[in-house]
């Protein structure tokens, strides 16, 4: 949630970023008419409520006269009272629904438009010179790494398999995020993967990206799309010390529905219903958030320079950020089959918005309490696989195996193909 004091204050920063972000600004002047309404219940309710604690005093040392017209009065207060409670009730239901509808306000500087109005703001290594290169599927099918057709057999379509090297160099690739994380001070965390839909709609995944969620409606629980859920509600109503950031690296088996988009990237497993991931979190005060948005970001880098591969980093802009981002720069790595870049991480500042949510405070230096500021960023996932296999392939279709990587495939410089 933004917050309403700068609302308030400035609302016409708030349907700037709606603006950018291709969104509704009516949505602002709905929040507006919902806070104000709210507040109007509140007086009115407090205002009641004073006079009755005011004639309940007075009543024990009333005269009989007086005292009757003060219980009538007090009869009438208490059915007034029981109204203006109900319509208090009502009041604060609306400025929620009206609350949750408004985005995150974008940072400054934070590219306006679409999906394909990012910013590029560097590109690093050179791609491969790769006369006809196969693609990953057939590289890892080839490599006995990955079986699509008892993945569909099994579970359905855009399911799979990872075997033999394949399992190999995913669990590889993750451990050596988590080695990373822990490197730089994470703490390294085994995440649930079910959780209550409180945790879904505190980090912003019930809104417009709803459909791409699961739901075990006998249970009510959700599954994840990503660590950061259980990551972000983890310290969920709690206050915390946040002298220095708070840093997780959660590891988890994560699920999409891909709902809309059939007959997109449905090809090997760049866009599947699972797969495994390591999510960086971070809890601050947020007067750091925009350092520690860099420092995610430069631990992302750290892990593709170690397994070599050629990628782009973009500034997103506002219609591509999601309701709780402020700001999100991907790593985009060159995938030679497609002959573009394809997104393998993510990393965005939320600000304030999930924290409040989620009601995560720190104290500050009077001792008072404020609302922190969270940042999620993808340290690896079985998506980098795809970059790997493709930039590092031969004309014979061997691929060559980075050298941070080599350790979890039994030292193997090459695997070379099955069949």
């Amino acid at each position: 949630m933004i917050d309403l004091r700068l609302l308030r204050e400035n609302p016409d920063l708030v349907r700037a970023s709606q603006r950018a972000r291709g969104e509704s600004e009516a949505a602002v002047d709905e929040l507006l008419r919902a806070d104000e309404a709210r507040r109007a219940a509140v007086g009115r309710y407090e205002a009641l409520r004073a006079e009755q604690k005011q004639l309940s005093g007075l009543i024990p040392r009333a005269g009989a006269e007086e005292r009757t017209t003060l219980l009538a009065r007090t009869k009438e207060l208490a059915a007034q009272v029981k109204d203006a409670e109900a319509f208090l009730g009502t009041a604060e239901a609306e400025l929620r629904s009206a609350h949750l509808a408004v985005s995150n306000v974008i940072e400054p500087g934070v590219p306006p438009g679409g999906e394909d109005d990012y910013v590029v703001l560097r590109t690093v290594g050179d791609a491969p010179e790769l006369v006809e290169p196969r693609d990953h599927l057939e590289l890892a099918e080839g490599l006995g790494a990955l079986d699509m057709e008892r993945g569909s057999k099994v579970s359905g379509s855009r399911f799979y398999f990872l075997t033999g090297p394949g399992a190999q160099l995913q669990l590889g690739l993750l451990q050596l995020a988590v080695a990373q994380a822990v490197e730089h001070g994470l703490v390294p965390m085994i995440t649930p993967v079910l959780v209550k839909p409180e945790s879904m709609e505190g980090t912003g995944f019930l809104g417009a990206h709803a459909s791409e969620v699961y739901r075990l409606e006998a249970d009510d629980l959700y599954l994840v799309g990503t660590s950061e859920v259980p990551l972000a509600a983890y310290h969920g109503n709690e206050i915390l010390s946040l002298d220095e950031p708070r840093r997780y690296a959660g590891w988890s088996s994560c699920f999409r529905r891909e709902a809309g988009s059939y007959g997109k990237d449905t090809r090997g497993i760049i866009r599947v219903h699972q797969f495994d991931k390591v999510e960086m979190f971070s809890y601050c005060r947020p007067e750091e958030a925009a350092v520690e948005h860099l420092r995610l970001l430069a631990w992302q880098e750290e892990m593709l320079a170690k397994v070599e591969i050629p990628y782009r980093v973009i500034d997103v802009a506002a219609g591509d950020l999601g309701s709780s981002a402020a700001r999100k720069y991907d790593c985009e790595a060159w995938v030679p089959s497609q002959g573009r870049y394809r997104e393998v991480t993510s990393t965005s500042n939320c600000t304030t918005f999930q924290a409040r949510r989620l009601a995560i405070r720190y104290r500050d230096a009077d001792g008072k309490t404020q609302v922190a500021a969270t940042l999620n960023g993808t340290l690896a996932t079985t998506r980098w696989l795809v970059p790997i296999l493709e930039n590092h392939q031969e004309p014979d279709g061997s691929v060559r195996v980075p050298k941070a990587l080599q350790p979890f495939v039994g030292n193997q410089e090459v695997l070379e193909p099955s069949r």
